[in-house]
C-alpha cells in the first residue's frame, strides 16, 4: 500500500508587494532607500515601534541587511536577525 504526503504548506504569509512597504516609509526614507536601491538593495519589511510610532525600514542585497531609521539614517551593518 501506498502512502500520500501532503507537501508541506509555508506557514509565513507571502510578503506584500514593494509599494506596500513604500507607503510605510517617511519621506526621508524613501530618499535613503532609493539610494540604496541603486546598489540592489530591496524593502525587506518595515516595523514600527508602538510606543514612539517610529519606523525601522529593514533592506536586503545578496545576503546583506541594511536598515534605515525614521531621520533617512543608514546602518550598513545592523544588530538585526532575519529568519
Amino acid at each position: 500500500m501506498q502512502t500520500q504526503t501532503k507537501p508541506m504548506l509555508e506557514r509565513r504569509k507571502e510578503a506584500p508587494e514593494q509599494s506596500v512597504w513604500w507607503n510605510k516609509l517617511s519621506l526621508a526614507q524613501k530618499f535613503s532607500a532609493s539610494s540604496l536601491g541603486k546598489f540592489g538593495y530591496e524593502i525587506a519589511f518595515v516595523r514600527i515601534d508602538g510606543d514612539s510610532g517610529n519606523s525601522l525600514a529593514v533592506l536586503q542585497c545578496s545576503g546583506g541587511v541594511a536598515a534605515i531609521s525614521e531621520d533617512g539614517d543608514i546602518d550598513t551593518s545592523p544588530n538585526i536577525i532575519i529568519r
